[in-house]
């Protein structure tokens, strides 16, 4: 089995042997052929490569000889556009060159006439020159003859007229003086009475519809408030204990609490309005609430105040809102809300804040001024009257730094600066602020007077009138808004009636304060009396 076996191993592998070295015969065969059939596909393409450089070294040699044909070309066309350029040009020049040599024969010429024209002149000065000599002579000479003349019949005219020269003179300048006095007084005059007529019927329209427009009721304030009680038994609670009670509320508000005989009432009095108001309200609230003692004073009191302040705020708001405003700084609302507690002669600024606003406004829109300005600076302009009493300086410099502080426009601190004429005004708006402050200040009922003032301001206005020339009597009438002066006729002209009334305005201007305005009359009469028998 065994020998067998390796028989059987030696045959295959024998068969093996045999199969192996025929497939390495038909490999060996096979790439014999593929290596011709490459070496064959090569030399057709080598061949083809050949034969494509050379056309392409054709088309090369085609495609040079053609450029260089095109170049040729187009250097000859350059060439000769070259040629007629140059032609053109040469042209040019001579045809510049001609008129250029006409332009110098001109020249020529006219330096020939100008020199000879500047010979005449140098000519002509020098004989004018000789003329003017001569006749400066003649002039003096003539000048003295006149002066002799003239010297001879002054000296003649003195004699006849028994006058000096300078006393003539001063004659003349005296009746020419008092003639152009004259003439003045009649233009004056004259211009005054069509000025009248011009403005004053749009003047009285204009203040007539600001104030109709403007007309609101006004309250009166004073430095005293007064609190009325439910009965005269709360004076006592008032009082507490000791007069503890009454102390707390004094030191808290500090306002001094004045309590009389008056029944169910008590007074409440201090510089401060609203350290006033905050007393009363506060009072209000512990008389209602009925607990008072200390400790519930100084609650009431510091709850009290921070409302008013919240008052004082909307109020401000209020203000602006009204005036349609609505970018001023929260500072200035709060101050524009103190002024409700502020009065000045018993008139609340605040309420005459408002007049001036909206009269200014009226006025502005009536005259086609920048009614925004008017309306703003009227409202604004006593805007520092609401720490006038805190800080020192007069409430237009107070005013001023409030407005130039929170940012206002020049135009709007300008109207309010020169409400009071302390500053010239530039601009329209500024004169309507004034008039508006004047018509709110002014008008009947809206301010209240100290008696003894009023009664001292008409007696100085009345002797105004001391030591001028014809003056018999004087009146302060109408509350002191007019004077009437009565002279003597046979002193005084009509004429000079006139330059009176003048002098006497610029006096009264110069020398008194007063609101508003003050007219002045003189009157001068004469009068024919006969009696029939």
């Amino acid at each position: 089995m065994n020998s067998i076996a390796i028989i059987a191993l030696e045959v295959v592998l024998a068969v093996f042997a045999v199969g192996v070295l025929i497939w390495a015969l038909r490999t060996r065969g096979t790439a014999s052929i593929a290596k011709a059939e490459a070496e064959l596909e090569a030399r057709k393409k080598l061949e083809e490569a050949r034969l494509s450089a050379e056309a392409a070294v054709r088309r090369a040699e085609a495609s040079a000889q053609k450029t260089e044909l095109d170049a040729k070309e187009r250097a000859l066309k350059a060439r000769e556009a070259a040629e007629q350029e140059a032609v053109k040009r040469r042209s040019e020049l001579l045809e510049q060159e001609k008129r250029l040599l006409q332009k110098e024969e001109s020249l020529d010429k006219k330096i020939l006439n100008a020199e000879k024209r500047e010979l005449d002149s140098e000519n002509r000065a020098q004989n004018l020159t000789k003329r003017e000599r001569h006749i400066e002579e003649i002039e003096a000479e003539a000048q003295k003859k006149a002066d002799a003349v003239v010297q001879e019949q002054r000296e003649k005219l003195e004699k006849i007229a028994g006058l000096t020269a300078e006393q003539a003179k001063r004659d003349l300048i005296r009746e020419l003086e008092n003639e152009a006095r004259l003439e003045a007084t009649g233009l004056v005059r004259r211009i005054e009475e069509d000025a009248v007529e011009s403005a004053n019927w749009k003047a009285k329209r204009l203040l007539s519809m600001t104030i109709q427009r403007m007309a609101s009721e006004h309250v009166v304030e004073t430095t005293v408030s007064v609190l009325d009680l439910p009965s005269d038994d709360m004076k006592g609670r008032i009082i507490g204990r000791e007069g503890r009670n009454i102390r707390a509320v004094e030191a808290a508000t500090g306002v001094d609490i004045i309590i009389d005989d008056t029944p169910e009432a008590i007074l409440l009095s201090s510089f401060d309005p609203i350290r006033r108001e905050v007393a009363r309200r506060a009072l209000e609230r512990l008389i209602q609430d009925g607990r008072i003692h200390p400790a519930r004073i100084e609650e009431v009191v510091e709850k009290v105040r921070e409302e008013l302040w919240q008052d004082i705020k909307t109020t401000g708001e209020a203000a602006a809102f009204e005036f349609g405003i609505a970018d001023l700084h929260p500072e200035v609302v709060k101050l524009l809300g103190r002024l409700k507690y502020r009065t000045s002669y018993g008139q609340s600024v605040l309420q005459h804040s408002k007049e001036v606003g909206w009269a200014a406004c009226h006025l502005a829109s009536e005259l086609g001024a920048d009614v925004a300005v008017a309306k703003r600076a009227g409202l604004l302009h006593d805007i520092g009257k609401a720490i006038d009493r805190e800080q020192e300086g007069t409430h237009l410099e107070l005013g001023r730094q409030i407005l130039k502080k929170y940012g206002e426009s020049e135009a709007v601190i300008h109207g309010m600066e020169c409400h009071h004429g302390d500053y010239e005004p530039r601009t329209i708006e500024a004169v309507l602020v004034n008039a508006a402050d004047a018509i709110s200040a002014a008008r009947p009922g809206a301010r209240r007077e100290i008696l003894e003032t009023y009664v001292k301001r008409l007696e100085k206005l009345e002797k105004m009138t001391e030591g001028m020339k014809g003056v018999e009597r004087t009146f302060a009438i109408q509350a002191g808004r007019e004077l009437r002066v009565i002279v003597d006729a046979k002193k005084i002209t009509d004429d000079e009636c006139l330059w009176m009334s003048k002098d006497l305005a610029k006096r009264i201007e110069a020398e008194l304060q007063y609101p508003g305005q003050i007219k002045i009359t003189v009157i001068r009469e004469t009068r024919a009396v006969d009696f029939a028998k």
